[in-house]
């Protein structure tokens, strides 16, 4: 009978340091910005979003002009807004989002939809839109290998910028 009961506590222990292999560091790791940024305030806003890296790669390859991006990577970026805020004058009710963008030549289209727990573009459903608004896509000297967003303080509201290479946008939500 000590040999059956160590056997099995020989069994599970192989068993249980077997199961324990984690895996690597994500290619493109998940972040979170939240407006405000400081810990005790009561938040405004929070954006979750996965940071893929250029790594020698050209970006009009990564976000084809012209087409809906998830704006990162793996999963699509996830919006949530603590209370309603205002973009491009439409009123966008306190909830869960998520971020799609249309990047253009000289413009970008950001776009608030209802869908939510969706990976990639690929399930992207205009019908599903809360809003679509555009902003200027500007090109800059300084190149930003990861893709990036933060928000900032403006008057009676926040901005979302956003890069990634040597593009830049930004987009303003009012209180």
């Amino acid at each position: 009978m000590k040999n059956y009961i160590l056997l099995i506590i020989i069994f599970f222990s192989f068993g249980f340091v077997h199961s324990q292999k984690f895996k690597g560091l994500d290619k493109s790791p998940l972040d979170m910005i939240q407006f405000p940024g400081n810990r005790g305030e009561s938040q405004w806003a929070r954006i979750l979003y996965s940071r893929p890296q250029l790594n020698g790669r050209d970006i009009s390859n990564l976000v084809p002009e012209g087409k809906v991006w998830r704006m990162g990577a793996n999963e699509s970026t996830e919006l949530t807004l603590y209370l309603p805020m205002k973009i491009g004058g439409t009123s966008i009710p306190k909830g869960s989002y998520t971020l799609y963008a249309i990047p253009f030549e000289n413009e970008m289209t950001l776009i608030i939809n209802k869908a939510t727990n969706v990976w990639g573009a690929y399930s992207y459903k205009k019908e599903l839109d809360v809003i679509r608004v555009k902003a200027p896509l500007k090109e800059v000297e300084e190149s930003l290998e990861a893709f990036s967003m933060i928000f900032d303080k403006e008057e009676s509201g926040m901005v979302l910028h956003m890069g990634w290479g040597n593009y830049r946008s930004a987009f303003s939500f009012k209180k």
